[in-house]
């Protein structure tokens, strides 16, 4: 072992200053930092959120429902600068104590329903407006067989894979070692599935496949973590077959906008309020 390898003192203590890890946001406690009220626009569905797969999540499927003319779905995306600490107000830590986005109001209800954690949203509202979950006891539960299987592996690709090889401030071998091969394994667990399967639930194309495309999605398609060659993605032909036919639906094209702040300036909706908002209000049309 080197001299200078990091050996972990015999009780942790909080750097705020340490680089490379959130630590300027991020704190070893919970609860609000600062008393902010969140803004409440005219639509009963109030997001607050920011444009990260997480975000993205529930963005499409909000935008799908609309695609389906579920004109109750409407809603007021709202965006969380989580590297200002926004999500440390405490009008958000009311929402979600976890001080995670995204976070839903629902103002349909009195009082309000507060719903956090991306993969209950989900599951909040496929079920309110009763579509991309099947009814079928079979077919739904194997649906949400997938759905939990992506809230269990997402960490690993993105607080393990995607951290390690793309965000740390120092390239570190064994940690970029065990992470690309869980990472490797969970594309070849979707690769198995997607074989046989036009979807991951099945035929249909589920909230399962909503809460999956933008992490593994994005990530085979070359716009996360910079890392299709080094995974070598193309040797998941399935995937790739799915990821691509997901990225055209209209409504996944829009929902991965709301919330945006990085990228193409066309593709950055910072708030979404209305419908023409994807016309009119997009970073391009500011600049």
């Amino acid at each position: 072992m080197s001299e200078n390898a990091y050996q972990p003192a015999k009780v942790w203590t909080w750097d705020p200053e340490a680089k490379g890890n959130g630590a300027k946001t991020n704190r070893p406690f919970a609860g609000p930092t600062h008393d902010k009220a969140l803004p409440v626009g005219k639509h009963p569905l109030q997001l607050y959120s920011l444009g990260t797969p997480n975000g993205q999540k529930v963005t499409i499927l909000l935008e799908e429902l609309l695609a389906l003319n579920v004109n109750d779905a409407e809603y007021d995306a709202w965006l969380i600068r989580i590297g200002e600490g926004d999500q440390f107000s405490s009008g958000f830590v009311e929402i979600n104590p976890n001080s995670k986005i995204p976070a839903l109001c629902d103002h349909s209800a009195t009082p309000p329903i507060r719903v956090f954690e991306s993969g209950n949203i989900l599951l909040y509202l496929a079920e309110k407006f009763g579509y991309f979950l099947p009814k079928d006891v079979a077919q739904r539960t194997e649906t949400l067989n997938w759905l939990f299987w992506l809230q269990g592996s997402a960490p690993f690709l993105g607080g393990g894979f995607g951290h390690f090889y793309h965000y740390a401030p120092e390239k570190i071998e064994y940690a970029i070692n065990r992470f690309t091969l869980e990472a490797k394994r969970q594309l070849d667990v979707l690769d198995r599935q997607l074989a046989d399967n036009r979807y991951l639930a099945g035929e249909d194309y589920t909230i399962a496949d909503i809460a999956t495309w933008p992490w593994y999605g994005n990530m085979v398609l070359n716009d996360q973590y910079g890392a299709a060659e080094f995974l070598d993605v193309q040797s998941y032909k399935n995937v790739v077959r799915w990821a691509k036919e997901i990225a055209q639906r209209p409504a996944v094209i829009r929902g991965r906008k709301v919330n945006r702040v990085m990228g193409d300036p066309a593709d950055q909706l910072h708030e979404r309020h209305d419908a023409a908002d994807f016309d009119t209000e997009t970073q391009d049309k500011k600049a």
